[in-house]
């Protein structure tokens, strides 16, 4: 093997070769396996991870697009979708029904971008990166779609885990309520569909009203 090649050691240096830089992030990006979100699986099992979490995304991108509000390069937001959570390798999940965790997350997730993001050679880097941007941002149709997704699918896992984290951490029904509203902005459809969810969470008692 090529002294630049990656070595089975756990750690892949940086060479000048360009593949090689790329097949750095690309190990890199297996840590994201290691990152465990507060949701659990549908079956209750375990903690999904954020690998786990951005695979669904994408599938739902593909089964559930004809319900944006505007037409959307479905290929962009899957690109979307598979790089936002990235970050978390470095800074980890962040719950958002913690406050101080919150309010540390955007500093965090953005120097976390810059270092890995930087891995990739150019005009790779600064492609996924401007991605990543264009979903915090969530000022384009395909960002508001996606963004929806994103608070879509644990809802689905809290809702069939009979409340899931909004009993395990006592959500309540305006925390939730100011979390999801955003999915509006991206479909009116989904929005209606998870309000119903809502409502019969509160009527459960998986969410304090």
């Amino acid at each position: 093997m090529r002294p630049n090649a990656i070595e089975n050691e756990g750690t892949v240096p940086i060479a000048n070769d360009r593949l090689e830089r790329q097949i750095r992030f690309i190990v890199e990006a297996d840590r994201l396996k290691q990152v465990l979100r507060r949701n659990r699986l549908v079956d209750g099992s375990r903690r999904e991870n954020t690998a786990e979490h951005s695979w669904h995304l994408t599938l739902m991108a593909v089964v559930l697009a004809e319900h944006a509000n505007a037409p959307v390069d479905l290929l962009r937001v899957l690109k979307m979708l598979i790089v936002h959570d990235v970050v978390e390798i470095d800074a980890d999940d962040t719950f958002c029904y913690d406050p101080q965790g919150m309010a540390s997350k955007e500093e965090k997730e953005r120097r976390a971008a810059e270092r890995l993001f930087g891995l990739i050679p150019e005009p790779g880097g600064s492609e996924l990166k401007a991605l990543w941007e264009e979903f915090e941002a969530r000022q384009t149709s395909e960002a508001r779609f996606a963004a929806a997704l994103d608070r879509v699918q644990p809802v689905l896992a809290n809702y069939l885990t009979d409340g899931g984290t909004w009993r395990e951490y006592g959500v309540t029904y305006d925390q939730v309520m100011q979390r999801l509203r955003p999915i509006a902005d991206g479909s009116e459809v989904l929005w209606d569909y998870v309000q119903g969810l809502i409502e019969e969470a509160v009527r459960r008692g998986d969410i304090v009203k």
